[in-house]
């Protein structure tokens, strides 16, 4: 049974406590392994991703074969049935958009000193992203890292992804092709990792590596971090459902489960004001656990992850919600606009009963590469500034100068930087 909390017992402050202490990505110790495989790859090339690829993922590839030909991605596509390409591309309109509204200008004035200052963005080169295979292969991811990538202006689109025995995914294909990807490996794990940030004969290194990946892609990525840009670290999925008795307790209940059945460390909390209403969404879980296809994943999160808070009223609830930082809430109650004006650390805000977080992932257009592990407090969803870089520029001419150099002078004196000094003092000197 989920833990089940309610702020009025004298022991909640340590029960809540605990829970957000409590460890649910059980990290295994893989960082030998990955730093391992780093430096082959960086020592031997295509001879250490291909022989790793072989032990690995069970397939036997020739360097010219990693890359997956234009005729290959065309048949995968094939493949597919219309309406889930169609619903793909109804997917990447509305992210397309999204991500297009939220880019930057630069920025250019004169400050009353008569300097000239400004900044502009510019987009990175060449950008890695990671695409896990097997049960955990997602179209829809492909779509969020991609799409922001192109947006931005990036060049060069790299997905890497695993194919063990050899089988592809005709759907992470599709996605691929309709986000403008430029470049498929068939590759994965931290050698995929290493080839992006090191590069080797065949494939060329990027600038940033981002996407999901299992301990040893979350390992190659931290010690790859420096040569390259990352997104994040990514941990479990979870969900924070703020409801009121007035919900349907069927569709609060799916809603907590619809991040559960991603994995059996995905963490699911309900945060509600009505002891019975809660009650009523347990039992609607346990009816929808009897029959959900992954219902064995969703039980275990469930059971061991889940939580419901009782609280005496809802205004307590953005302080739990803050403290919980959770990767996605939902605020299924009248007002969701005044709860949510008063919540500060949250990947993504769902408003309203109508807006379940499944919407999120496919179809609203931000990004579902959120923050977890209550990362939230310091850190945000992927967007297309991600993959945008900020550089300042300053333009004085002699008054300006004049104006605001003596300062710097005297700073500069100050820290014992002679020639720091001069180059300014110099040209107040000398005016040209």
């Amino acid at each position: 049974m989920p833990l089940r909390l309610n702020s009025t017992d004298p022991d909640f402050e340590a029960a809540f406590t605990r829970l957000l202490n409590a460890k649910r990505d059980s990290e295994a110790d893989v960082g030998d392994i990955a730093a391992g495989i780093i430096a082959d790859v960086r020592a031997r090339g295509d001879a250490a991703v291909l022989e790793l690829t072989a032990k690995l993922d069970r397939v036997t590839l020739s360097a010219p074969a990693m890359r997956l030909t234009k005729e290959e991605i065309a048949e995968a596509r094939d493949q597919c049935d219309r309406d889930t390409l169609d619903a793909l591309e109804v997917a990447a309109r509305r992210i397309e958009a999204f991500h297009r509204a939220q880019l930057p200008v630069d920025l250019d004035f004169q400050d009353a000193d008569g300097v000239g200052l400004g900044m502009r963005w510019r987009p990175m080169d060449a950008v890695g992203l990671y695409v896990p295979g097997g049960k955990a292969a997602y179209p829809s991811s492909v779509l969020m890292n991609a799409i922001p990538a192109r947006v931005a202006g990036v060049k060069r689109r790299v997905i890497t992804v695993p194919t063990p025995d050899g089988v592809l995914n005709p759907l992470v294909l599709a996605a691929a092709e309709l986000a403008g990807v430029t470049e498929i490996y068939r590759i994965g794990g931290a050698q995929a990792i290493a080839a992006l940030a090191h590069g080797t004969e065949s494939i060329a290194a990027v600038d940033k590596i981002v996407g999901p990946g299992n301990a040893f892609v979350a390992a190659a990525k931290r010690l790859v971090f420096g040569k390259v840009g990352i997104d994040s670290i990514a941990g479990p999925s979870e969900i924070l459902v703020v409801a009121d008795a007035d919900n349907d307790p069927e569709w609060i209940a799916i809603d907590l489960l619809s991040q559960a059945e991603h994995d059996e460390v995905a963490q699911a909390i309900l945060i509600t004001d009505n002891a019975d209403f809660a009650d009523l969404v347990a039992d609607a879980v346990e009816r929808f656990l009897e029959k959900l296809e992954r219902s064995e994943i969703a039980s275990a999160s469930w059971r061991d992850h889940g939580a419901i808070i009782v609280v005496g009223s809802l205004e307590e609830a953005p302080a739990l919600v803050d403290r919980l930082a959770p990767e996605h809430l939902e605020l299924a109650v009248a007002d969701p606009d005044a709860l949510s004006a008063r919540v500060r650390h949250a990947g993504a805000i769902f408003l309203g009963r109508y807006t379940p977080e499944a919407i999120g992932d496919y179809v609203a257009g931000p990004n579902h590469v959120l923050p977890t592990d209550r990362t939230a407090r310091f850190s945000s969803g992927l967007s297309a500034m991600d993959f945008l870089k900020r550089t300042t520029w300053v333009r004085c001419d002699a008054d300006s100068l004049s104006r605001i150099g003596p300062a710097a002078v005297t700073l500069a004196n100050a820290e014992g930087l002679e020639a720091h000094a001069l180059s300014i003092a110099t040209r107040l000197a000398k005016p040209a």
